[in-house]
């Protein structure tokens, strides 16, 4: 579903992404870890366009999405959760809801699969984002990204000061949607055992590079954990 080849990015003199490549296939989930400041986040603003990448290629389901704006890469069918959630607080639930339907037409329900996934949406609808806790608004921010239907599903470090009960619940939703095997999902991650416990292919990131690559049941193993620590 999704492939890059030769991915650079530079910010200002500094080469942040060194020549990346991987992909990501559908029904699997592709963990990205590293410690702070390896490119992790740069890695996600790319694969959405949010900043542009120098050198390179991003195909998404065999097409060529590298100089595609990030509301085009949205309708071909990339869902995107980004780090801090970045829910409208003024908003409803439901307005948020909607706005993860804004390309399409006024009349598209929000698809009922959303409240399956995370009933406390829906038992929350009309209140306002910004009075939800973390676990909920981060609930929010992934049922808004799914709202489309998405082909390819980008999240980055969903568990971030997020509480143990919630953490399980949104681990239950991706491995669910991995699953169904209708989408690829990539996942930015620092939570070690969260990323194990969910990963089909784990890449590890330093200084920009892909340093380690494979199997997420071979993480263990292969030492992941030590080199994370270090």
């Amino acid at each position: 579903m999704l492939k890059l080849e030769g991915i650079n990015q530079y910010y200002g003199g500094s080469h942040i992404l060194r020549n990346l490549g991987f992909e990501s296939k559908i029904g699997e989930v592709t963990v990205v870890l590293g410690r702070n400041g390896v490119g992790k986040t740069t890695l996600l603003k790319s694969l959405m366009g949010v900043v542009p990448v120098k050198t390179g290629t991003i195909q998404l389901d065999g097409q060529d999405i590298t100089r595609d704006t990030p509301y085009d890469r949205v309708r071909k069918g990339v869902g995107y959760v980004p780090q801090g959630r970045e829910i409208f607080g003024r908003l409803t639930v439901e307005e948020n809801l909607r706005m993860g339907l804004a390309y399409k037409k006024g009349s598209t329900p929000i698809p009922a699969e959303l409240f399956e996934l995370f009933p406390v949406l829906k038992q929350m609808i009309n209140r306002r984002g910004g009075d939800l806790s973390g676990g909920q608004q981060q609930q929010l921010a992934i049922a808004r990204a799914l709202a489309a239907g998405p082909k390819l599903l980008i999240l980055d470090e969903p568990t971030e000061g997020i509480q143990p009960s919630i953490i399980k619940d949104i681990g239950r939703v991706i491995r669910m949607l991995a699953d169904r095997k209708t989408m690829a999902i990539v996942l930015v991650e620092q939570y070690y055992d969260f990323a194990a416990e969910l990963a089909d292919q784990y890449l590890l990131m330093e200084r920009g590079e892909i340093v380690q690559r494979g199997r997420g049941a071979d993480m263990e193993r292969e030492g992941v954990r030590d080199r994370m620590s270090i």
